[in-house]
């Protein structure tokens, strides 16, 4: 068989990998689509509980809907917000239905290669196929060979620890009992009574942490003694809260400003300047967190530890990748998501350019192409995967152009300044966003995972 006609692998059956393979058959590419999980869109499933803060119209890709078009699937209103179990079961299941056997569940891809090439060997090494290692859900391995491969397994199984220095903290494996690493979902009635009358540290800044602590707010109002502690690294500025009524994604807004209202409102305290460096297990074995200053918080129940993600990219150790050294985004993407520079976190669309490696031919893409880099948003991997499509294509003029104007997040901060303990203390912080006015929101409203 030609290189030619050897499918190009996606792995990952998520919003972005389906996208890509939608992209693909429209360009009359056959597509593999390999995903480690029993159904589509596995990542998802696992946030099944929280809503996102884009609308419906907002993470359904053009390509995919023309896919599904034919299966008399109808798009939901667009402009009504998904929970992520909405947007698996009435979107990416379908999707993957509609691409039929051209996906494929229960496959862990372990390795990533050049066929009869390891990463040091230079000779004829663009002329050969890539090839797969793969196991099965039932413990077989196997190979394939593809012609390209578009990597979006995101980054859901490496959350990011406690740990301010990116490794986990003193004693955080030992107290893993106590320690969640997910938004958990309060509506369940054992999960709720885990946090409910309790004391609960939530550690992060992002989208995540707000929905953990608006969540548990509204568990404090009908549960005595629930309290949250919010663990800050950074101080509290104009753009702690995300954008507010600035924020282009009013869901978005109004998720960092519920939060702003739990602690108003006194379910939470805000601890800033913290970095946590050690967890230890008082006597009656609720948690004490250490911070590397010397501090040591009054005892908690629980902690919830959101502090972003990070991409495995163990199983391609063997391709040549173009990584940034500080976000593990491409080298030609970080300049515009690095939160130490960019100043409004709002990242113009990129394509195939971007992504692109000094091995031809791969592409990470998807929330694994933001390497460590926050808030990642749908639309955004979806402009990725049409022009990498279009690219694969040989279709450069269209791999070139821009089809997608982004939101802006209503959110400024100087360049340099991120998770700088001293930053955005009174006085300083953020430009873009006017004094917020605050928009109460609950279990059942918009929030988000991973920024979509």
């Amino acid at each position: 068989m030609s290189e030619q006609q050897l499918p190009v692998v996606v792995i990952g059956a998520g919003p972005v990998g389906l996208a890509a393979a939608a992209h693909l058959v429209e360009r009359g590419i056959e597509p593999l689509v390999l995903e480690a999980g029993p159904a589509a869109a596995s990542a998802v499933r696992e946030w099944s509980h929280v809503r996102l803060f884009s609308t419906w119209g907002e993470v359904t890709d053009p390509a995919a809907e023309k896919l599904l078009a034919p299966t008399g699937w109808t798009k939901p209103d667009a402009a009504t917000y998904p929970s992520g179990g909405d947007w698996a079961e009435q979107y990416l299941q379908p999707l993957a239905d509609a691409l039929g056997d051209r996906v494929r569940y229960g496959t862990q891809v372990t390795g990533v290669s050049r066929t009869g090439r390891d990463r040091i060997v230079d000779a004829d090494r663009e002329s050969q196929p890539f090839v797969l290692h793969l196991t099965t859900f039932d413990g077989r391995e196997e190979r394939l060979f593809a012609r390209a491969v578009i990597d979006a397994s995101g980054t859901w199984t490496t959350p990011g620890p406690a740990g301010a220095s990116g490794l986990p903290a003193l004693g955080e494996k030992a107290v893993a009992d106590r320690v969640t690493y997910r938004v958990p979902d309060l509506k369940d009635p054992a999960v709720r009574a885990r946090y409910a009358g309790r004391r609960t540290a939530v550690i992060g800044s992002g989208a995540s942490a707000f929905t953990a602590l608006a969540t548990l707010a509204d568990v404090a109002r009908d549960e005595p003694g629930t309290h949250a502690v919010w663990i800050l690294r950074r101080g509290i500025s104009g753009s702690t809260f995300g954008g507010g009524e600035a924020d282009e994604l009013p869901a978005r807004g109004a998720l960092g400003l519920a939060a702003k209202a739990a602690v108003d409102n006194g379910h939470a305290d805000a601890v800033t300047g913290f970095r946590t460096e050690a967890v230890e297990r008082a006597e009656d074995g609720r948690l004490i967190l250490v911070g590397e200053d010397g501090r040591r918080l009054d005892p908690v129940d629980e902690v919830i530890v959101l502090t972003g993600f990070r991409p495995d990219l163990s199983f391609l150790s063997e391709v040549r990748l173009g990584l940034d050294e500080r976000l593990q985004a491409p080298t030609a993407l970080a300049p515009l998501i690095d939160p130490n520079q960019h100043s409004c976190g709002t990242v113009y669309p990129h394509g195939h350019k971007e992504l692109s490696h000094p091995e031809q031919d791969i592409y990470l893409v998807g929330m694994k192409s933001y390497g460590r880099a926050p808030t990642f948003l749908a639309m955004t991997g979806y402009e990725q995967v049409r022009s990498v499509a279009a690219a694969i294509a040989g279709d450069l003029e269209s791999a070139d152009r821009v089809e997608l104007t982004l939101p802006e997040t209503g959110v400024c901060g100087g360049a340099g300044l991120f998770d700088d303990p001293a930053a955005g203390q009174a006085g300083g912080g953020g430009c873009c966003a006017p004094a917020p006015a605050l928009v109460q929101i609950g279990i059942g409203a918009p929030a988000s995972s991973g920024g979509c």
